[in-house]
Formats: structure tokens, C-alpha cells, sequence
């Protein structure tokens, strides 16, 4: 038995959970999520209470089981609270500026990269420890927009420059040793 499968999810005052044609949505305070549901796995509702289970034994309803709670968990957890991923800008000139739709990126390039944030997604941008916050109601969009921003420049592995997450640690290489 799945042991996150049979967890069961409890919607907070505010969330609203239906299940129309295979689709699963989830409204809340900060937005609606919407994901399919896998056939052979069942949701149901009892009061503020979902609950997740599976038809059969078969492999594919053991792998969908855990995954469809852990998803819709965090549909749940996103519409109801939201979720917060920070990166840390490190190097001499490198700096970010927030705009009206997105980010005005210098990462030592020979232009400024311009960002546009997609839709549901907050940037935030604290020019004193040159931190950006991505802030959401959907996980997965959360961390596809910091892993792009990462991305316009990873961390250097001999001087540590660039672009990481925040707790990330980066192990710098030796480099060159002198005679």
C-alpha cells in the first residue's frame, strides 16, 4: 500500500475541490488549479476531507496512487497559501531589477536580459542582499520559472558567481596552482 496514497488531504476553509470529466480543479484565495486525473484512481470528498484510492493493484494504479494525492496536496497547498522559491545573485556588477510584468536582468553579458513573468507568478526583487523571489499558487510553474532564471547564469565553479538558489551550496574547484 501507498503510504502517501492513503493520507488524506484536509481543504482549509476557503478551498473548494471538484471533479468534472477526468479533471481535477482546485479553487482558493490565490487562484485555480487544474490537473487530470488518471483513470483507474478515484477521489472523494467527505466534508472537508479528501480521501485518494486506487481500482486495482496493478502497477500503473501503484505508481498513480501516490502521486495523484501528492499533486493534488499540493494544488491544495498552493491555492490556499502559496508557494515561495528565493535565488541569491552573486558577483561584482550583477544585479536584478523588478519591472511591470518581470525582471531586468545584468549578469555580465554584453546586453541586459528582460524577463516576463507568465501569468500567475509575483517577482520580487531585494536589492540590499540581491535576492529575487518567485512567488505562485502552482508549484510546478514556481520552480520552471527559477530554474530559467538560474539558468541565464549558473553558478561559476571556481569563483562561485552567478545565479543559485538560496541554501544551494556550490563546491568551488581548485583552479590553477602555481610553480
Amino acid at each position: 500500500m501507498s503510504r502517501i496514497g492513503n493520507q488524506t488531504i484536509t481543504l482549509p476553509a476557503g478551498v473548494t475541490l471538484t471533479e468534472a470529466d477526468g479533471v481535477l480543479t482546485v479553487k482558493g484565495p490565490k487562484g485555480q488549479v487544474s490537473r487530470n486525473n488518471v483513470e483507474g484512481i478515484t477521489v472523494s470528498q467527505e466534508g472537508n476531507e479528501v480521501s485518494v484510492s486506487r481500482a486495482s493493484d496493478s502497477p500503473k494504479h501503484r505508481a498513480s496512487h501516490g502521486l495523484i494525492r501528492a499533486l493534488l496536496n499540493n494544488m491544495v497547498v498552493g491555492v490556499s497559501t502559496g508557494f515561495e522559491r528565493r535565488l541569491v545573485i552573486n558577483g561584482v556588477g550583477y544585479k536584478a531589477e523588478k519591472k511591470a510584468n518581470g525582471l531586468l536582468l545584468n549578469l555580465g553579458y554584453s546586453h541586459p536580459i528582460d524577463f516576463t513573468a507568465p501569468k500567475g507568478i509575483e517577482l520580487d526583487v531585494d536589492t540590499k542582499t540581491n535576492t529575487i523571489s518567485v512567488k505562485g499558487y502552482d508549484k510546478e510553474v514556481v520552480g520552471q520559472v527559477a530554474a530559467e532564471l538560474r539558468g541565464f547564469r549558473p553558478p561559476d565553479s571556481y569563483k562561485g558567481k552567478g545565479v543559485r538558489y538560496e541554501g544551494e551550496r556550490v563546491r568551488l574547484k581548485a583552479g590553477k596552482s602555481g610553480q
